[in-house]
């Protein structure tokens, strides 16, 4: 099952939370293991982060992750309180389900097709905190009811 993304394979599903050690606490209880550590986005020098197209060196947040079974991650992340989809999800919806995420080669052209398939809109774009890769979000919640996260390694 490969689909419009080239990957039918989900990697990520990523929660907003407000409080980031109390939800990671929680999780982990109910995961039965270790509190990860938490981390942040990274500097702006390195994710070069735009939201909504525009650049957003302010736009940050916490995370922390867990990993479930053999490919899934759950992502927690509070958002720092500047503009961001992170924080645009807190404001409108409170805490919850944010986006579900899928590893993609050609980020750019994995974008077009979800433009045509889904209606899609960038929604946010940078690199991880380390510059190892790229991830975008898509809102995709006409179509397919959520933000689809784009993820590639580089």
């Amino acid at each position: 099952m490969a689909g419009i993304l080239g990957t039918g394979i989900l990697t990520q599903v990523g929660f907003i939370v407000r409080d980031i050690e109390k939800t990671k606490k929680k999780f982990a209880d109910f995961l039965g293991c270790p509190v990860p550590p938490t981390g942040d986005g990274g500097r702006y020098e390195i994710t070069g982060t735009t939201v909504e197209g525009k650049p957003a060196p302010e736009a940050n947040c916490q995370m922390a992750f867990f990993t479930v079974g053999e490919h899934i991650q759950i992502e927690l992340i509070q958002p720092n309180g500047v503009k961001s989809t992170w924080q645009d999800f807190l404001d409108e919806h409170g805490e919850g389900i944010h986006h579900i995420a899928f590893n993609v080669k050609n980020t750019d052209e994995k974008i077009r097709a979800m433009e045509d398939f889904a209606g899609a809109k960038v929604l946010q774009r940078g690199k991880y905190g380390s510059g190892s890769g790229e991830y975008t979000y898509l809102d995709c919640t006409g179509e397919l009811k959520c933000i689809v996260e784009l993820l590639e390694n580089y």
